[in-house]
């Protein structure tokens, strides 16, 4: 497995003719991103997936492009959409080899940015692409490789990409945790490799994937016709017969609950709280530098502005972390009454007792930028160090990073809001997902075996799982055709040594009739010369006396 992992990372031989290739373009919020993906000839066993890799140039760099902004540029004048995708489609079709573009499937798949615009602009810039492209690109690219997928659809690829990744798919491997499956409503059961759920929080949403084993039953109908719309059945597999790979997956995106917004959200709150507190006690706290509103989540002696609707609170930091995590615990509940709380929430039911869970994005920056502590989580050790880094002065703080004390990745603005955002992460994963304290098995990361997994390799595994049927078909009309081969080639050996024999057999015959031929002849001639001497009279012996 380790050299698997090593070849990965080395250039894609394209001069391998029995070499597949995929693309993929991100077409996202900020900007678009082209992923070129290849995979060698299935390897004949209906149970597994085929062996996606991403592409790499001579130089050993994974093939990606991204350009800024996003496709929603296009929304006034969706005649600009297939334009704006061309720098990326050169770039791929520069990358795939020619021979191979005409087998090669082109996927366009946008996400946030297009969810936002109306469904008749969606429709439009899809369009155009359907149209356009292919008149430039030889790709395999029709109407139902151009779509806009759902917050749910980029969960599941995000929760199949990190799984095949970490080889959770390859159920011969008997070294790992195991976990048993229900399949359907025949109480049948599966036991197969355990799979790894996701959480990742950026700085707008919050998102959570992982498998349910079991279906469980539902306390109400209210509770039932909402896992509806978060649970997600897929058979990964090439054979819709072949259950080994059905997965029931619950994902929820959480909009508002990422970490800038979450703390947007918590200077609204401060802010409202403080004026309604001054008029009540006719105080003038945050009003003025002087008397400053001290907040609990910023560093101690950290000065700040809060500004909305044409007020402006005047802040300073206490750094009092369990202050700050308290403080943000109504927050959970939700931005406001039309978006989801992340307490009332459905959730599948977790078994934290035979479970694992990777956080990336936020969870792993508040963990490993300044604290150091990315990896194995231990809430004990978190909550440890985030209250000391809390306590610690504004002017200690910058000092340490000037010094180079904390990760290469930190900035100012991760020195401001750690605090906060460290009390937020723990609050959304202690009382927003009921982790225990006790859970053993999170691991926060930013790449997994050295390489930073993207949602669009989950894609290209779910859109080309039929795949591999192709190939065995192939295979077994080859094998078919090998074994008529085979058969006719002894079969006409059998038949040739049969007419051998009848010719031989027919010549023998031939000579012996031929025999007795000759010998009926003969006797004929001695019967006939017999015959002659019994009847021919000799000289003489007919005149009389």
């Amino acid at each position: 497995r380790y050299l698997a992992r090593v070849e990965e990372l080395t250039a894609t031989d394209t001069q391998d003719s029995a070499l597949n290739y995929g693309v993929v373009v991100d077409c996202g919020s900020s900007g678009s991103r082209v992923f070129v993906y290849f995979w060698p000839p299935h390897n004949g066993n209906p149970h597994d997936l085929l062996d996606i890799k991403q592409m790499r140039d001579r130089n050993s760099r994974p093939v990606v492009k991204k350009i800024k902004p996003g496709i929603s540029v296009a929304a006034a004048a969706p005649e600009q959409a297939t334009p704006y995708l061309r720098p990326l489609l050169q770039f791929a079709a520069a990358h795939v080899p020619a021979p191979k573009h005409k087998e090669t499937p082109l996927y366009i798949l946008c996400t946030a940015g297009m969810r936002l615009l109306p469904e008749r602009r969606q429709a439009a810039i899809l369009e155009d692409l359907v149209r356009n492209v292919p008149l430039e690109f030889d790709f395999l690219f029709s109407k139902s490789h151009a779509e806009v997928i759902s917050g749910k659809q980029e969960g599941v690829y995000a929760w199949i990409g990190i799984n095949f990744v970490l080889g959770r798919f390859d159920h011969e491997e008997e070294e790992d945790a195991v976990v048993t499956v229900a399949l359907g409503d025949q109480g049948e059961s599966l036991v197969r490799k355990r799979t790894v759920g996701i959480l990742d929080m950026g700085g707008a949403s919050l998102q959570i994937a992982y498998e349910v084993p079991d279906s469980g039953a539902f306390s109400s109908p209210q509770q039932e016709e909402a896992a509806k719309s978060l649970l997600a059945e897929f058979n990964l597999g090439c054979d819709v017969q072949h259950t080994g790979h059905m997965y029931r997956v619950y994902v929820n995106t959480f909009l508002g609950f990422g970490g800038n917004f979450a703390r947007q959200r918590y200077e609204e709150l401060v802010l409202n709280q403080t004026y309604v507190h001054n008029r009540l006690h006719s105080q003038q706290t945050g009003l003025s530098p002087k008397t400053p509103f001290l907040d609990p989540c910023l560093p101690v002696g950290l000065e700040d502005t809060v500004a909305r609707g044409g007020q402006t609170l005047y802040v300073r930091g206490r750094g009092d972390w369990l202050a700050c995590a308290e403080l943000l615990q109504p927050l959970l509940a939700g931005p406001n009454s039309s978006q989801a709380s992340l307490v009332g929430a459905y959730k599948a039911p977790i078994d934290f007792g035979n479970s694992e869970f990777y956080g990336f994005s936020e969870f792993f920056y508040c963990t490993e930028d300044v604290l150091r502590l990315g990896g194995r989580y231990s809430a004990p050790t978190f909550t440890s160090a985030a209250q000391e880094y809390c306590s610690q002065r504004w002017e200690v703080l910058t000092q340490r990073f000037r010094g180079g004390l904390y990760s290469a990745h930190a900035d100012q603005h991760r020195l401001k809001y750690q605090c906060f955002k460290s009390a937020w992460m723990y609050q959304v994963l202690h009382q927003g997902f009921c982790f225990p304290l006790d859970y053993p098995s999170l691991r926060t990361a930013q790449l997994v075996y050295d390489r930073e997994v993207q949602w669009t390799l989950g894609a290209i595994l779910y859109k080309t799982r039929f795949l591999p049927l192709r190939d065995l078909r192939q295979e077994s009309i080859r094998q078919a055709h090998a074994s008529w081969l085979r058969l006719s080639f002894v079969y006409n050996h059998y038949l040739f040594f049969a007419c051998i024999l009848v010719v031989a057999l027919a010549i023998v015959l031939y000579l012996l009739r031929l025999r007795r031929i000759h010998r009926r002849q003969l006797r004929s001639a001695q019967l006939t010369l017999l015959w002659l001497d019994k009847v021919v009279v000799p000289p003489g012996q007919g005149n009389g006396p």
